[in-house]
């Protein structure tokens, strides 16, 4: 069987495509160790209920269970607060290692509400802070985070938040060491934070 020109020249472009791969896995294969990159450190300066300016370094030697939400939030806010209060009971005398922080995305509305009541009511551990928007904006920002004020149409005096929903773990070095997705179990945070303490 005869090839004809466009065969031959489609053959040929396939060999040239296998020797170039081939040279990428060998260049891959002998490249250097990756460079590491840089630790992410996200960070926030926000005031707690009592006004005092609040930093990671507040908090230095702790890890940081770090959420995002408001206290008008009608489900993923008090259930993962309600998942965060068990994993501080459920820790018990290693509940000391570590600090749970509320930050609010609607923090003038929530100071209003009485954001301090908002979180002790689920476990007194539980530290609110609510900057100003720029504050509240920068600390979304360095944790990477999304949030959105959607208004209603029908009342615009009436709106709700939109946000990022995972728990956030910072190291007491003050490193990022990942997230809970909504949902996660108590129980799966707690096995995580006690193979770290």
């Amino acid at each position: 069987m005869r090839l004809t020109t466009l065969q031959k020249f489609l053959w040929a472009a396939v060999a040239v495509a296998l020797v170039a791969v081939g040279a990428v896995f060998l260049l891959v294969d002998r490249s250097p160790e990756p460079i590491a990159q840089a630790a992410f450190r996200p960070t926030f300066s926000l005031p707690d209920a009592g006004g005092r300016l609040r930093t990671p370094a507040d908090f230095e030697g702790k890890h940081l269970l770090v959420f995002f939400g408001f206290t008008n939030c009608p489900d993923i806010c008090p259930t993962t607060l309600a998942e965060v209060a068990q994993v501080m009971d459920d820790l018990g005398d290693q509940a000391g290692k570590v600090q749970p922080l509320f930050i609010s995305i609607d923090p003038e509305r929530d100071r209003e509400m009485g954001l301090a009541e908002y979180t002790e009511a689920f476990h007194p551990s539980i530290l609110g802070l609510a900057g100003d928007a720029a504050q509240t904006r920068a600390a979304a920002d360095s944790f990477r985070i999304y949030y959105e004020r959607e208004a209603n149409l029908e009342a615009l005096d009436v709106y709700a938040m939109s946000h990022s929903p995972g728990l956030y773990l910072i190291s007491p070095e003050g490193d990022w060491l990942g997230q809970f997705t909504y949902g996660t179990p108590a129980s799966e945070i707690v096995a995580d934070l006690q193979a770290r303490l």
